[in-house]
C-alpha cells in the first residue's frame, strides 16, 4: 500500500486549497453579445462588398437585385453568428463530462461532495461506472480497469495499479480504487482540452479565403475600368448624370454580385445531397472544404476501426486461425488443428469468462461484462460452440478473480460425465509460467504471442488442468479492434484522388502501425512516430508522417498545425474528447456520429451519421463538385461582366460613344448573373474530378490556365458584340440593340459551354439549360415587345440582322466548349 493512502485532507484544509486553486471546472470563457458578433460579421470584406452592391442597387432602383443581395447578407451573417454560438455549446458539452459528484475521504470519513469542490490532495474512492473527476494517481487498486478512450484514444480499457496516473474524464469499467487528486480545473486533462478549444478559434475555409482575395481584386479592377469609361464619356461631351449612371450600372454588372447566392445555393444543395449519403453538415462552408483537402488526419478507434473489441485470431496446436464474418479459417490452408483441440480452447474461454450476452426487449442485443470477455464469447459463437450449453454442462464450482498483480483469472468446474476441470486465462507471460508439463508447448507459443502482438492484437493465453496442479496450454486468443470493412476501399479512393492519409492516435505504436498497414495508410517499412518523439522529427520530414501514436490532445493539434504550416489543407477525423481541439484547429473537422462523444460532434463541421469512412468519399465528391461549379460560374460571370466593360471602353472604335445604356446593361446582368448564374450551383459532378489531385490551399480561384481562359473568353465576347454593332446599319438605337443581343446571347452560349455532363434527360437534371432558354426568351422579348422596347430603348431587329447577331454570338460558346472538353481544368 502507498504510504500516502493513510492520510487524507481535513475539511478545513480542503476549503483552504479550494480558495487557493479555484473550483474543479473547465476555465471560464468570455462570451460576446449577439450584437457584437453581428458587427464582427458585417465587417468581413465579402459582406462589406455585398453591402456596397446592395447600396448601388438601391441607388439604381434595381429592387430585385437589392433584395437578393440583402437576403444573402442576412443569411451569411446568421450562419457566422451561429458558428460562434456553436463554440459555446462545445464548452458546455465538455463541462458535462465532468463527474457531478465524487466520494471523497474528509476528516477520516467518506463523504459525497460536488466534483467542483475537489482539490489536489483529495482521496477519491472509485467503483465500476464512476467517472474520474480530476487527474489523479492510484493509491490502492483492486482489478481496476478504466476506459480512457474519450480522453486518450486508447481502444481498450486500461489496467491500473498503485502509482499509475488517471486522466480526468475516464470511466472505471471494472474493479475499485482509491486515488489521490493531482490536478483540477484548468490544470486537469479536461481543463487543458477546454483551454485549447478556446484558443483554437475558427479558420476561414479555403473557399472563403479564395473568394475574399478574388473579391478584393475584382473590386479594384472594376472600379478602375469603370472610372476609365466615365472619363472617356465626359471627354466626349456626355452629360455628368448620364455617365454617372453608366458607371454605376457597369459596376453592378461587372461585379458578380450573385456570387454569394450561387455559393449559398451550391452549399445548400451539397448539404442536402450529403445528408442523403449520411453526412450531417454542421457548418455550411465546410461542404466545399473537403473538396480542397490534401491531407486527412484520422483517429483510429471508431473511424478506421469498428470501435469495439472482437476476437480476430486463435492459435491452437501450433496453427494460427483467423476469424472473419464467415467463420474461422486457418491462416495456412494446408494446415488445420485437430477438431478436439479447437473445441477444447473454445470451451475453456467460455468457462473462464464472466460476460453474458443475449437478446433483450424488442430484439435488442443485451451485453454485460468485460469487453474482452464478450469478444471471446462472440468468437466462440462464431465457431459454432453452444455457449449456454457448455456452461450448463460444466458447472462452475469456484473461482479466483482476475488479479492485477497475477494478471490471470482461474475458474473451477465439474462435469458429471468428465469430472473436474480448472481453467486459467490471462496475460501470456503469466499463464505460460504455469505450464510446466511440457516445455515444447510454451516454446512454440512464445513466437506466436510475439506475432499476434506485433499485428496489434491483445493476446490472451489459456491453460487447463484436471487436478489444478499440472497445467497444459490450450491455446492463444488474439483480440483487437478490427478495421472497418470499407476502410481499405476508402483509403484507395482517397489516395487515387491525391489525398494523403495520416493516422494520429493515442493508442500503442504497434497497434496503430498494424492497423495503418492493414488498410493501406502505411507501407510495411513505415515506422510509427510516438508523440513524445514528435519534437525530434525534422521539419522537412513532417509532411512524410503516416502514423503518429501515443499522442495526447496537444500533440494532435501540433500535427495538424505542422501540416498546415507545410501548405496542406487538413481534414481531421475523430470521435473522442481528445480529438476535439484538433477537430477545431483543422481546416475541417469530421466527427463520428454513432460512437463520437458530444464534445467531438459539437467541435466538428461535419458528422458521419453512419460512422462509415465511405461517407468521407461522398463528402469529397460533393466538395469538388461545388468548387467546380463555383469556378465555372465565376468564369461565366466575370468574363461577361468584364466584356461589358470592354465594350463600353472600346465602343468609340465602332462609332458608338455609349454602346449600351444603363437599363440594357442591367437587363443583361439580371438575366445572365441572376437567372442563369444561380443555376450553376446545382450542376452535377464531372467524374474526372475524382481522378485529379486536390487543389493546393494557396491556389487562387483562377489558376494561370484559368486566367488565360478568362481573358480569351472576355476578349471574344467583347469582339463579337462590337462586331455586331459595327456590321449593323441604321440608327444608333438599332446598332445598340445589335450589341445588346450579341452580348447577351454570347454570355448564354458561354453558360451552355460550361455545363456539366448529365446522368439523365429529365427537366430536374436540366436546370441550367432551362434557365438559359428562359433568359433567351426574355432577351427576345426585350427586343420585340413594345413595353420592354420603351423601357430599354431597343428597336426590333430585322430578321437577317438578328440571325447574324446570334450566329456571331455563338462563337465564344463553341470555342469554349471545345476547349473545356479537351482540358477540364
Amino acid at each position: 500500500m502507498d504510504a500516502r493512502a493513510s492520510t487524507a485532507l481535513s475539511s478545513a484544509e480542503a476549503a483552504r486549497r479550494l480558495r487557493a486553486v479555484g473550483p474543479n471546472v473547465p476555465p471560464a470563457r468570455a462570451r460576446r453579445s449577439t450584437a457584437l458578433r453581428v458587427a464582427d460579421q458585417l465587417r468581413d470584406p465579402m459582406i462589406v462588398l455585398l453591402q456596397l452592391a446592395a447600396l448601388l442597387g438601391a441607388v439604381l432602383r434595381d429592387w430585385p437585385s437589392t433584395a437578393i443581395i440583402l437576403a444573402v447578407v442576412v443569411f451569411n451573417t446568421t450562419v457566422g453568428v451561429h458558428q460562434q454560438h456553436r463554440a459555446d455549446r462545445v464548452m458546455d458539452e465538455l463541462e458535462q463530462m465532468a463527474a457531478p459528484t465524487a466520494v471523497v475521504r474528509r476528516d477520516d470519513a467518506l463523504v459525497t461532495v460536488p466534483a467542483g469542490e475537489i482539490v489536489p490532495g483529495d482521496h477519491v474512492s472509485l467503483t465500476a461506472g464512476d467517472l474520474v473527476p480530476a487527474d489523479a494517481v492510484v493509491l490502492q487498486a483492486h482489478d481496476l480497469e478504466v476506459d480512457e478512450s474519450p480522453v486518450t484514444g486508447e481502444s481498450l480499457p486500461v489496467l491500473h495499479g498503485p502509482g499509475d496516473e488517471l486522466p480526468a474524464g475516464g470511466r472505471t469499467t471494472h474493479g475499485r480504487a482509491v486515488v489521490e487528486v493531482t490536478r483540477t480545473g484548468a490544470s486537469s486533462s479536461l481543463g487543458r482540452i477546454a483551454a485549447m478549444l478556446q484558443e483554437g478559434g475558427t479558420r476561414q475555409t479555403p473557399l472563403q479565403r479564395r473568394l475574399t482575395g478574388l473579391s478584393r481584386g475584382l473590386a479594384v479592377l472594376v472600379v478602375t475600368l469603370t472610372a476609365v469609361v466615365v472619363v472617356l464619356g465626359l471627354a466626349q461631351g456626355r452629360p455628368w448624370g448620364e455617365m454617372l449612371l453608366v458607371g454605376l450600372s457597369l459596376t453592378v454588372a461587372a461585379l458578380p454580385e450573385s456570387l454569394p447566392a450561387v455559393v449559398t445555393i451550391a452549399l445548400a444543395v451539397g448539404a442536402h445531397r450529403m445528408a442523403r449519403r449520411h453526412v450531417i453538415v454542421r457548418a455550411l462552408p465546410a461542404v466545399e472544404t473537403l473538396g480542397s483537402v490534401t491531407v486527412v488526419a484520422t483517429d483510429k478507434t471508431g473511424t478506421i476501426t469498428e470501435g469495439r473489441m472482437r476476437g480476430q485470431a486463435l492459435w491452437v496446436a501450433g496453427v494460427r486461425l483467423d476469424a472473419g464474418a464467415d467463420g474461422i479459417r486457418a491462416a495456412d490452408t494446408s494446415r488445420a488443428p485437430p477438431d478436439d483441440a479447437l473445441e477444447r480452447l473454445l470451451r475453456d474461454v467460455v468457462l473462464c469468462n464472466d460476460a453474458t450476452s443475449g437478446v433483450g426487449a424488442a430484439g435488442t442485443s443485451r451485453v454485460a461484462g468485460d469487453p474482452l470477455d464478450h469478444a471471446v464469447l462472440e468468437l466462440a459463437s462464431l465457431a459454432g460452440l453452444d455457449v449456454d450449453g457448455t456452461r450448463v454442462a460444466w458447472a462452475r464450482t469456484g473461482e479466483v478473480p482476475f488479479d492485477h498483480a497475477a494478471r490471470r483469472m482461474t475458474t473451477h468446474h465439474l462435469s458429471p460425465e468428465a469430472g473436474h476441470l480448472s481453467v486459467c486465462k490471462g496475460a501470456p507471460e503469466a499463464v505460460l509460467a504455469l505450464v510446466t508439463a511440457s516445455a515444447a508447448e510454451t516454446g512454440a507459443a512464445r513466437p506466436a504471442v510475439e506475432e499476434m502482438a506485433g499485428s496489434g492484437l491483445r493476446v490472451i493465453a489459456v491453460a487447463d488442468s484436471a487436478d489444478g496442479v499440472e497445467w497444459h496450454l490450450a491455446g492463444l486468443v488474439g483480440i483487437g479492434d478490427p478495421p472497418r470493412s470499407s476502410a481499405v476501399g476508402v483509403v484507395r479512393t482517397l489516395q487515387r484522388a491525391g489525398i494523403r492519409l495520416v493516422l494520429v492516435t493515442g493508442d500503442h505504436a504497434g497497434t496503430a502501425g498494424a492497423v495503418a498497414r492493414s488498410v493501406g495508410i502505411a507501407q510495411p517499412g513505415d515506422t510509427p512516430v510516438e508523440g513524445d518523439a514528435l519534437a525530434e522529427v525534422p521539419p522537412e520530414r513532417r509532411r512524410e508522417l503516416t502514423v503518429v501514436a501515443r499522442v495526447v490532445p496537444e500533440q494532435k493539434v501540433h500535427v495538424v498545425q505542422w501540416l498546415q504550416e507545410a501548405g496542406e489543407a487538413v481534414a481531421m477525423l475523430g470521435d473522442g474528447v481528445n480529438d476535439a481541439p484538433a477537430l477545431r484547429r483543422a481546416d475541417i473537422g469530421v466527427a463520428a456520429g454513432l460512437t463520437g462523444t458530444g464534445v467531438a460532434k459539437e467541435a466538428a463541421d461535419l458528422v458521419l451519421a453512419d460512422d462509415e469512412l465511405a461517407s468521407v468519399v461522398a463528402a469529397v465528391e460533393e466538395g469538388r463538385r461545388i468548387f467546380a461549379n463555383i469556378r465555372a460560374f465565376l468564369l461565366y460571370a466575370v468574363s461577361g461582366g468584364l466584356a461589358e466593360v470592354a465594350v463600353m471602353v472600346a465602343g468609340s472604335l465602332v462609332g458608338l460613344a455609349v454602346p449600351l445604356l444603363p437599363g440594357q446593361i442591367l437587363w443583361i446582368n439580371l438575366l445572365t448573373h441572376g437567372m442563369v448564374g444561380v443555376a450553376f450551383g446545382s450542376e452535377p459532378l464531372d467524374p474526372r474530378q475524382m481522378d485529379q489531385p486536390p487543389r493546393p490551399p494557396s491556389e487562387a480561384v483562377f489558376t494561370r490556365p484559368g486566367l488565360v481562359r478568362l481573358v480569351v473568353v472576355t476578349a471574344v465576347l467583347a469582339i463579337v458584340a462590337l462586331a455586331a454593332g459595327a456590321l449593323t446599319e441604321g440608327s444608333t438605337d438599332l446598332r445598340r440593340t445589335a450589341v445588346f443581343v450579341a452580348l447577351g446571347a454570347g454570355q448564354l452560349g458561354v453558360a451552355l459551354a460550361l455545363r456539366g455532363s448529365r446522368p439523365g434527360t429529365g427537366v430536374a437534371e436540366r436546370g441550367l439549360e432551362v434557365s438559359v432558354a428562359g433568359a433567351a426568351l426574355l432577351m427576345a422579348a426585350a427586343v420585340w415587345l413594345a413595353p420592354l422596347q420603351a423601357l430599354l430603348h431597343t428597336e426590333p431587329l430585322p430578321l437577317d440582322v438578328a440571325v447574324a447577331a446570334v450566329a456571331v454570338a455563338a462563337v465564344p460558346g463553341v470555342l469554349l466548349r471545345l476547349w473545356v472538353r479537351s482540358s477540364p481544368g
